[in-house]
């Protein structure tokens, strides 16, 4: 891989090359390039040279840059090919890269695609697409190679060598029996060390993970992280071996869902596209459910207040400490809010763990409600000392702020934690309880909370 530096000269150079209309040198220059940098520069030439680029690369080259690049270079790619050439790099796809590729595009130009495709890479991608959105048979790729129990590691060898150059990876056999079952995997490693007269059963251990076509992707990034594997076959739901998922597929799940989710957090609609290339109507209208939802939550935050103006009337100085107790309970519920939602994301904690987690969050909002009461309690100690602004009923205020800020930050807590379990219960997206969806939750409450106190606290002083 180049340093960004060195892709930058290329860039210049190719561009001067294509100006120049040297089409040798560039085709030179390719053969020393991997295809993720060929990409970029491919990506960065523009659609009037792209194509040009292209076709000086060699086939198989071609294939693996055409994977590295974003949808929209490879849709215009599609269209400025010639059939023959298109066909020939869809054929040499990998099925899961090809299945991604098509699914992305409208209707009409998946089926024009289609067609190109050979009898038996057409039946593959047909079979592919047809598994439900998100599911891990979208993700699949059919190309692994299996062995059977009775052969020798002779044998392994000797159908590796025939078949394995069209394997997606070589780091595990599959052991099946007939009718295609799965009954076990083998890592290469084993192979390779074992006599060559031992018996393929003689190395089974019958202990193996897989993932049956129909699951989640998100299952497959949580099965993955358990069982540390690099690969992990997919069956159908009688253990019949229907194709494998190899990491680099799942980290862009991983990266996919990651990214779903931070956005989500953020108070944001996840975005199908990247920040750049999406359009910004979609990227206003995508922003704007939330911050008008959220708009008419802290209307009601407005008429909380209303419902205390006579206690602001009589005692101005709690106005002053609204924005210190609101933010306090609403930047702890944030808080509690993306810790609960990360570990249901990656399977820390379940639906079944909602009481041990309140019971943590009841003692995490004390603590730190303490702390944060006794911070408030000492600014108002403080105050008072240098200033004198609070008057004779300085303790009574400095023990509403510190009641205040406890109750407050302890509800910030518990909702906070506990919005994601009822979300999940219902059967919705933990992370759509956003950090500003908790905090305008929070900031109602939490003004209730504070007005509360300050009634009962101050009565017969300064109410």
């Amino acid at each position: 891989m180049l340093e960004a530096a060195e892709l930058i000269d290329l860039q210049t150079k190719v561009d001067e090359l294509i100006e120049e209309r040297n089409f040798s040198q560039i085709r030179q220059i390719l053969e020393t390039v991997a295809p993720p940098d060929i990409a970029e520069i491919i990506e960065e030439l523009g659609k009037e040279h792209e194509a040009v680029l292209f076709r000086l690369l060699p086939q198989t080259k071609a294939v693996e840059v055409f994977e590295h690049l974003p949808l929209e270079n490879q849709e215009s790619l599609m269209f400025a090919l010639a059939d023959k050439d298109a066909a020939a790099i869809l054929d040499d796809m990998s099925p899961d890269d090809r299945t991604a590729f098509l699914e992305e595009l409208p209707g009409k130009v998946t089926r024009r695609l289609m067609n190109l495709l050979s009898a038996d890479e057409r039946h593959i991608a047909t079979q592919l697409l047809g598994y439900p959105e998100d599911s891990i048979g979208r993700l699949m790729t059919p190309d692994y190679v299996a062995i059977k129990t009775s052969w020798t590691v002779a044998q392994a060898l000797g159908h590796i060598r025939i078949y394995g150059h069209d394997s997606e990876t070589l780091n595990v056999l599959y052991v099946v029996e007939k009718g295609g079952k799965l009954i076990d995997d083998i890592r290469v490693r084993e192979i390779l060390l074992a006599s060559p007269d031992a018996l393929v059963s003689d190395l089974m251990d019958h202990q193996f993970a897989a993932l049956t076509v129909t699951d989640d992707q998100e299952a497959a990034v949580a099965a993955f992280l358990r069982h540390d594997r690099s690969v992990l076959p997919v069956t159908d739901s009688s253990g019949i071996l229907l194709g494998i998922v190899t990491a680099d597929d799942i980290l862009d799940v991983a990266e996919e869902e990651a990214t779903e989710d931070i956005q989500k957090l953020g108070g944001v609609e996840a975005l199908e596209e990247p920040y750049m290339t999406i359009s910004l109507f979609k990227l206003i209208r995508k922003r704007s459910f939330w911050l008008i939802f959220l708009f008419f939550g802290q209307m009601l935050t407005a008429t909380a207040m209303g419902f205390f103006q006579e206690e602001l009337e009589k005692a101005l100085v709690l106005a002053l400490f609204v924005p210190l107790i609101i933010s306090s309970g609403g930047n702890t519920g944030s808080q509690a809010a993306t810790l609960i939602i990360r570990a249901l994301t990656i399977g820390e904690i379940g639906l079944g763990d909602w009481w041990r987690v309140m019971r943590r969050e009841i003692f995490s909002g004390l603590i730190i409600g303490t702390v944060l009461g006794s911070l408030g309690f000492l600014r108002i100690l403080i105050g008072e000392s240098l200033t004198g602004v609070y008057g004779q009923p300085w303790p009574f205020i400095a023990l509403t702020i510190a009641f205040s800020l406890m109750g407050v930050v302890m509800w910030g807590t518990l909702s906070g934690s506990l919005l994601p379990f009822v979300l999940k219960r219902l059967g919705l997206d933990p992370a759509t309880s956003s950090a500003p969806l908790v905090a305008t939750l929070v900031d109602v409450t939490g003004l209730l909370i504070y007005f509360s106190v300050a009634a009962f606290v101050l009565k017969g002083s300064l109410l």
